[in-house]
């Protein structure tokens, strides 16, 4: 099994690849999944009358994080380098950071669940958080 010397960046990657993974079963529940984890009034509701959009969006989402995952991999050392890995990174870790700290403000009256947004804006300062710390940790080594 490979290592790194970057823990944080490989826990960055596991927890926005469990990201990604949970917005798939979410698609794969349909409504009563997207009911469950807070999403807006119109998208439940949207995915309770056989629209796609709800799953198509639910899947942009999955597949930027799961390309997130694959930067934080590569920044761990993991893979190959990516394009752009240093400001990729550092983009990634301001998108959290930036939704945990205004999501709580934005998100609230918009039809998504005050459950949604609490636990949404936690998770995002957490990840936001571990990149953070990780991209600190292998600043010196990361390719620009």
């Amino acid at each position: 099994m490979p290592s790194s010397d970057a823990p944080l960046l490989v826990i960055a990657a596991a927890l926005t690849a469990l990201a990604a993974l949970l917005h798939l079963v979410v698609i794969v529940q349909g409504p009563r999944g997207y009911q469950w984890c807070g999403a807006g009034n119109r998208i439940v509701a949207a995915a309770r009358s056989g629209s796609r959009v709800p799953a198509a969006l639910t899947s942009v989402i999955c597949v930027v994080l799961a390309a997130w995952a694959a930067y934080a991999l590569s920044g761990a050392g993991l893979i190959a380098p990516l394009p752009l890995l240093r400001p990729v990174l550092v983009g990634i870790t301001s998108v959290f950071l930036l939704r945990a700290l205004v999501g709580p403000f934005v998100l609230v009256g918009n039809g998504r669940s005050a459950r949604f947004v609490r636990v949404s804006s936690a998770i995002c300062l957490l990840y936001g958080l571990v990149f953070l710390a990780g991209l600190v940790q292998r600043w010196e080594v990361l390719p620009g």
